[in-house]
């Protein structure tokens, strides 16, 4: 019986050249770098915004977002009755380095005392369909960190309002803050801000 040769193994594999390096981590920009980058054209017919240093594209609208957009301002200007005005996607500076622009944020005053760029707001609305898990979630962290005490989310998916209050500590979310206390509000209930307590405001006002 002649014996039985075996191939050699292979080659071990080469050392990687790179393991000593660190991982590579995405570039983060200042608010003022964001601004500077806007005012140059470089998100010309984009929308964008900027979270955690990054800059994200944001979705299109659709006709049911858009409107639910022009609806809940409306609503809520009716309710808070001259206190507060309006804010639509305009940029909210929360001192971190992100630059939200909520699809609605009640400012106290009006449009003319107000400062151009506020650093916080009475009630900040969100309106979702695919952004759902985003608003409910990473987005809730921001504002509960921003000390936005009153967050509204159109649930365009679920045809309801979700209301996230009472903002904490909380180390296991990305911001290291939540709300403690959410509530579901069904379309054919009402509820009223934080900041116009005796100005219920219907859901079904809010959507179409």
């Amino acid at each position: 019986m002649s014996a039985l040769t075996l191939p050699a193994p292979p080659p071990a594999p080469p050392a990687d050249p790179f393991a000593h390096l660190p991982p590579v981590a995405p570039l983060r920009w200042t608010r003022e770098e964001y601004y500077r980058l806007a005012e140059d054209g470089y998100f010309a017919g984009k929308r964008v915004m900027l979270i955690d240093g990054e800059v994200l594209t944001m979705s299109p609208q659709n006709e049911p977002h858009s409107r639910a957009i022009s609806l809940s301002s409306r609503a809520l200007e009716a309710a808070f009755n001259g206190a507060a005005y309006a804010r639509v996607q305009m940029p909210l500076d929360l001192g971190q380095t992100s630059d939200p622009e909520p699809d609605v944020a009640m400012a106290p005053g009006d449009a003319r005392t107000h400062p151009a760029r506020p650093h916080s707001a009475l009630l900040v609305v969100e309106v979702s369909d695919s952004s759902l898990a985003y608003d409910t979630g990473d987005k809730a962290s921001l504002y509960a960190a921003g000390g936005i005490a009153d967050y509204w989310v159109v649930d365009l998916v679920h045809n309801r309002l979700i209301v996230f209050r009472d903002p904490a500590r909380d180390p296991a979310t990305r911001f290291g803050h939540a709300y403690t206390t959410i509530r579901y509000v069904d379309r054919a209930q009402s509820i009223a801000p934080l900041a116009a307590p005796t100005s219920p405001v219907a859901v079904a006002d809010l959507m179409l």
